[in-house]
């Protein structure tokens, strides 16, 4: 049975309109159902400076430049404990005295014997002038024939016999003087003075107690110990494959375990010349790095610790993680404290360069592209790296963006990406 045209044209129609409506079902569900973008954080690749740098194998120390522990240069018994710990003290201020009342005796009788020669030097002299005064006015006599040559010559002879003793007794002043010299000495052994300006860290000696010289090499307690905190530095351990890159004013950055979130620039003051092997450890070289402005100078007129130039500051380039702190903080420095360094001896200006942490296995990285959101694996060539940026000289261009949250679930080649508001990365 054959359909009219117009059932046919009907037909065709409702088949269309079925399909149709098929299709936008299909395209509905295809929609409403597919994956979401996923959120990740993109890094532009960009122009600046990369450095290559050093690190520290192991954890380095904050050190003074100056660092005393003292013993009185004889032993005794304590009889005056002069500071405190933590007390400031001046050069050549008394920290300590041992008991001296024997010292102290023997110095007054010094001084009492240097009287009594000088008393017997005017003595003797005042005798010596009057018989050189009688020597010549026999001399006089003599002339005149009133005493003979023989009376003459007595005369001469007991002038030159007193002149003796007045010399012998100036003698005796020297003497005296020496004997003086000697019993101060001996006071000085039982004192303990600072050497230099600083803070007295510790004190292993009470009143009462005995003390006892602490010569090099005998692990003797000291009595004192004092620091001269004006001056610090980092003193940190570098791989020996690293040492030959590193020379004496070389630009570096330092951080602290106890400042977090802050670096500070710091220069190369010294490169052992000798490796340290320690064992069961890698061998390494000591490397003395000095603060340009350590953190506890706040306030404290224009010091510049180590050597450093007050003000002075780092290079650092641009998007580093690291805050490089220019300027004094009111954190206060310790003797003691673990720091880390990271020297820079090479750097390459204006080059391409991405975050290290955006690199994959084999130098890849993801490359986001805008016009389709999807992910693209690229291969690139790198050259200068440290951990914060990496040097690109092949395989991306400026201004292009590539993927920072690798760890993120689904993120690979060829997934679809949006960028995160306000999480791009400079």
């Amino acid at each position: 049975m054959t359909l009219p045209p117009s059932n046919k044209r009907g037909f065709a129609v409702r088949r269309v309109a079925l399909i149709s409506l098929l299709f936008l079902l299909a395209l509905g569900g295809w929609f409403f159902t597919r994956p979401n973008p996923i959120a990740v954080t993109l890094a532009k690749v960009d122009r600046g400076t990369v450095e290559a740098t050093v690190s520290n194998t192991r954890a380095g120390t904050i050190k003074a430049c100056q660092r005393a522990k003292l013993a009185p240069p004889a032993g005794g018994q304590i009889a005056h404990m002069l500071v405190k710990k933590g007390q400031r003290v001046k050069a050549n201020q008394v920290l300590l005295e041992l008991w001296n009342n024997d010292l102290q005796a023997q110095e007054r009788l010094a001084q009492q014997q240097l009287g009594t020669s000088q008393m017997q030097v005017q003595q003797a002299c005042v005798q010596a002038d009057e018989a050189d005064k009688e020597a010549e006015r026999a001399s006089r006599l003599k002339e005149r024939g009133f005493i003979s040559a023989e009376g003459l010559d007595q005369k001469n002879s007991a002038a030159k016999v007193t002149r003796a003793g007045c010399d012998v007794a100036r003698s005796q002043i020297d003497q005296s003087h020496s004997r003086v010299a000697a019993a101060r000495a001996g006071l000085d052994r039982m004192v303990l003075r600072a050497p230099f300006d600083g803070i007295v860290a510790d004190i292993s000696g009470e009143l009462g107690e005995y003390a006892t010289p602490s010569p090099p090499g005998i692990p003797t307690p000291p009595a004192i110990d004092l620091i001269d905190d004006r001056c610090l530095f980092v003193s940190a351990p570098i791989d020996e494959v690293d040492a030959a890159n590193i020379k004496a004013g070389q630009r570096s950055r330092i951080t602290l375990d106890a400042i977090k979130g802050k670096s500070f620039a710091g220069k190369v003051k010294r490169v052992a010349p000798y490796v340290l092997e320690v064992e069961k450890q890698a061998r390494t070289v000591e490397v003395e790095v000095e603060f340009d402005n350590p953190p506890h100078q706040q306030g404290s007129g224009g010091s510049t610790g180590a050597g450093g130039a007050a003000g002075q500051q780092l290079p650092q380039a641009a998007g580093s993680a690291s805050n490089v702190s220019q300027l004094p903080t009111a954190e206060n420095l310790l003797v003691g404290y673990s720091a880390d360094v990271e020297i820079m001896h090479t750097a390459h200006e204006k080059v391409l360069r991405i975050p290290t942490q955006a690199l994959l296995e084999g130098k890849r990285v993801l490359v986001y592209r805008p016009d389709d959101g999807v992910l693209e694996e690229r291969t690139v060539t790198t050259g200068l790296a440290n951990w914060d940026r990496t040097e690109i000289t092949a395989g991306l261009s400026e201004g292009e963006q590539i993927v920072m949250s690798l760890d993120q679930a689904g993120v690979k080649a060829g997934a679809r990406v949006q960028p995160e508001v306000g999480k791009a990365v400079k």
